[in-house]
This record gives structure tokens, sequence and C-alpha cells, in this order.
């Protein structure tokens, strides 16, 4: 899995920002036929859509920041930036959109009877808003199978345990956003045909429960990126594999690997070396094996090899409490 390109972190920025402009153009509309229909649901879509909104522009912000290079105050970067604000992201949808949804639906149930007008006119809005939403979604679906596959994951996987979660976080506020226009659409008809307001607050409150599984889904992405989670398994083997071909090498004792931003991963390996080279060659020996891992994985960031012994039991015990096995005895 080799570093995003330009291109590629350019069509991330494409992607939030074209949702961006779908979102506010949506919003607009289902405000203005919420209002003249007094419809419910239609104004829990507007604010489902300006909550998006918001989480665009937080996600435009997450980009930004991200690609801020090293310094002395942050010697890894500022990659975890963007698990950072697309936290925050989650935080809008779950405050702006899913908050006010089932305020509203619960107001429409239980709240005094208003006669509705108008209802045809939220049709051609919702039509028009699925629209710009599927050209959206479009756009997002097919970035997530170029990163699932880059990564030799499925789709349903990915969306879990995203290593961008920019692109995650798009791709569930259209699938969400899609959802919501056709329960706000079953809710505008119910209230059409029975003449009760129930049924739009009825789709208010699913709307509502829609945006706080999208909410909890990308927090709970986030919380592990923020944490510090361990790069891909099969990348990881990879490099312990690539450790042991050299033959200075005698074994790999503990191999830890962290996520520090999107395509960028910190390396820290525990070595047994061979105990015949002297200083100066296990010194060249420890520079060739950086240089070679770099070349064969450009996802690599930092990369620490610590001369360790096999037998060091304070090591081993270590090892064997982080995961259940100890990596020298494979």
């Amino acid at each position: 899995m080799p570093p995003k390109p330009e291109s590629e972190r350019d069509e991330g920025t494409f992607t939030v920002l074209l949702a961006l402009g779908a979102n506010l153009g949506v919003a607009m509309l289902k405000l203005a036929a919420g209002l003249i229909s007094g419809s419910g649901a239609l104004l829990s879509e507007a604010a489902h859509s300006l909550g998006d909104s918001t989480t665009e522009v937080l996600l435009l912000v997450a980009l930004r920041r991200s690609d801020k290079p090293a310094d002395l105050a942050h010697p890894f970067g500022y990659g975890k930036e963007r698990y950072f604000w697309s936290l925050m992201a989650a935080v809008a949808i779950f405050v702006s959109g899913a908050a006010f949804s089932v305020f509203e639906g619960l107001h429409t149930i239980l709240g005094p009877s208003e006669t509705a007008h108008l209802l045809w006119i939220n049709y051609p809005v919702l039509g028009l808003a699925l629209i710009l939403e599927s050209i959206s979604f479009k756009n997002a679906a097919r970035r997530v199978r170029v990163e699932s596959a880059r990564r030799h994951q499925n789709v349903g996987e990915y969306v879990l345990n995203p290593t961008d979660p920019t692109v995650n976080s798009i791709a569930l506020e259209d699938t969400t956003a899609i959802l919501g226009l056709f329960v706000a659409g079953a809710g505008v008809a119910l209230h059409q045909l029975t003449g009760s307001r129930i049924w739009d607050g009825v789709a208010s409150l699913i709307i509502g429960a829609l945006l706080l599984v999208a909410a909890f889904l990308l927090a709970r992405a986030c919380e592990g990126l923020l944490i510090g989670r361990q790069a891909d398994i099969e990348l990881v083997r990879a490099i312990e594999s690539r450790l042991e071909s050299h033959d200075e090498v005698v074994d790999v004792v503990d191999l830890l690997t962290m996520l520090v931003g999107t395509g960028r991963i910190l390396v820290c390996a525990r070595v047994d070396f061979v105990d015949t080279i002297s200083a100066g060659e296990l010194e060249r020996a420890c520079v060739r094996i950086d240089a070679g891992l770099r070349e064969e994985f450009p996802e690599l960031d930092e990369i620490f090899i610590q001369p360790t012994s096999r037998s060091d039991e304070t090591v081993r015990r270590r090892v064997q409490q982080r995961y259940g096995r100890a990596m020298a005895d494979e």
C-alpha cells in the first residue's frame, strides 16, 4: 500500500467539496419545502443536510492540517489531525443532525396539531435532492472501493476500520442521506394519505436514528485511530518476513507498528542480530535494512531498529502479554 500521491489527495479533496456543494444545495431546498408545507420530515432532512455540510467543512480542515510537515513540537507530523477533525465531524452529525431530527419528530408527534398544506411541493424537492446526493454517493463509493481494494479488504471491513476516515465519513453521510430521503418521502406520503402528522414525526425519528448510527460508526473508527491502531496485519507479517530475510538477522523478537496518519506508519522492531558481527557492521546493517524496508514499503514513515537478544526474558514476557505468544518462538 504506497502512500497517496498528490493526485489522489486532490481527488479526496474533490470528493469532500462535491459532497459539500450537494448538501448545501439540498439543505436550502429542503428547508424551503419544509417551511412552506409544514413537514417535520423535510425540516429534519434540512437539518440533516446542514449537519452534513458542517461535517464536510471539518473534513476539509482535516485534509489541510494533516498534511503539515513534522516539526520540533510534533516530530511524527500532524497526520492524526485528520482523525481528530473526523471525530469532530461525527460530533457535528450527532448535534446538528440527529438531535434536531429527534426533537422535531417528538414535537410533531406530541405537539399541537397544525394544518399542513402544499405537501406535494416536497416530492420534486426530494427527487432533486436524490439526484444530487446520488452524484456525491457515486463518487464516494468509488473512492471506498479503491481504498478497500488497495488494502485487500472488502468494502464492509474498510468502512468499519478505515485508515482514511474522511473517505469513510462521506460514504456514511451519503448513504444515510439517500436512506433519509426515502424515509422522508414515505413520511410525507403517509401524512398526505391519512391526514395524520404522526407519520411525519415517525419519519423524523427514523432519520434521527440513521444519523445516530452514522455518527457512532464514524466516532468508533476515529477512536481506534486516535488511540493508536497497528498497521494491517498482512503488512506487519510482510515486514517481519523481510527483516528475517537478512543474513545478519537471527530473529525478530518484537515488532510494533502504529498508524500516525493516512498512509503513514511508525515501525519499532526489536531484532536479534548475529553475535559475531562488529558494532560497525551492525550499524551498516541497520542502515541497509532501513533503506530496504522503505523501498519495499513506501508507506513506512519512521523506522526504529533495536538490537535485542531473543533470550531476554523481560522482552519475551512483554511480547507474550501483548500477543499471547513470543514472536521469536515461531
